[in-house]
């Protein structure tokens, strides 16, 4: 009887792990699915509708393309630029001390915290044609930013500044610092050394980085309805142009577009995940 009764705790006990490993999995299929993939398949079906000849007009429209190309080359600008610009901030950050390193380490993540309305109502408010900077910006430079393709950049450069800095800098704090020694006794200048040994080390991130600013800046509204000024063909962008379709209730044009951000900002974060899974490759064989 007693061996009876152990055998059956046993038993329960290897089965409980089991089944709460079941139940965790199913809890995050079905999360995953109500979140993600519903809304995606919801979206595909509304937009291939009325047909794929349908869909295709409802995209090469000249204000629709205009707005989708608009959206894909401004992110793509804001991109490059971060890129270069996160991964120099990423090098100060961990190479150099000086006063006031913590807070601005901190002020980094502010862009993930605040609404992006607000951001387009900061932007508006330093550079309106009536501020100091943006009369000078219009008066000296002849560069006007509210209302404009380059006020589009400058809210996408402030939303997707961390995402580089945030990739790049654990990276560079794992950097061995032998190697940069090495390079500078065999007689390589700061450039050379940086050029030579810590950018290649740092390329994957910077490129990952890259790519996830990119993806978010292209869903981008809050901001950028506030400082583009919604001007169709000028300064329409994608997200812009699709809420206005909704509001106009032509949902089969918003979903559409909607459609064409989403593949882009799929094949963008299938190209990080593969990015990644190449380097641990890489990262793998050279162990």
């Amino acid at each position: 009887m007693a061996q009876a009764v152990a055998h059956r705790d046993s038993v329960s006990q290897a089965s409980n792990p089991q089944m709460l490993f079941w139940g965790l999995r199913l809890s995050v299929i079905i999360y995953l699915s109500v979140m993600i993939i519903m809304p995606l398949f919801v979206i595909s079906v509304e937009g291939l509708r009325e047909g794929f000849d349908a869909f295709w007009m409802s995209i090469t429209r000249p204000v629709a393309w205009s707005a989708i190309w608009l959206s894909v080359w401004t992110a793509g600008v804001m991109a490059i630029i971060n890129i270069i610009m996160g991964t120099t901030t990423a090098y100060v950050l961990v190479r150099y001390r000086f006063w006031g390193k913590n807070l601005l380490n901190s002020l980094i993540d502010l862009p993930f915290a605040i609404p992006t309305l607000v951001t387009g109502v900061m932007l508006t408010l330093l550079y309106g044609p009536q501020t100091p900077v943006g009369k000078f910006l219009n008066d000296e430079f002849g560069i006007k930013v509210l209302y404009s393709q380059v006020g589009i950049i400058l809210a996408l450069l402030f939303l997707g500044y961390p995402f580089v800095i945030r990739a790049v800098q654990p990276v560079m704090m794992k950097l061995d610092a032998a190697q940069q020694e090495a390079a500078y006794t065999l007689g390589a200048s700061q450039f050379t050394t940086f050029r030579r040994v810590i950018l290649p080390a740092l390329l994957p991130a910077m490129i990952t980085g890259g790519l996830l600013s990119f993806a978010r800046a292209l869903g981008e509204f809050g901001s950028v309805v506030i400082i583009s000024g919604n001007i169709p063909k000028k300064t329409q962008t994608a997200a812009v142009y699709v809420y206005g379709e909704v509001e106009g209730n032509n949902m089969a044009s918003a979903s559409g577009v909607s459609l064409v951000i989403l593949f882009i900002a799929l094949v963008t974060t299938l190209g990080v995940n593969y990015w990644y899974k190449r380097q641990n490759k890489r990262v793998g064989r050279a162990l």
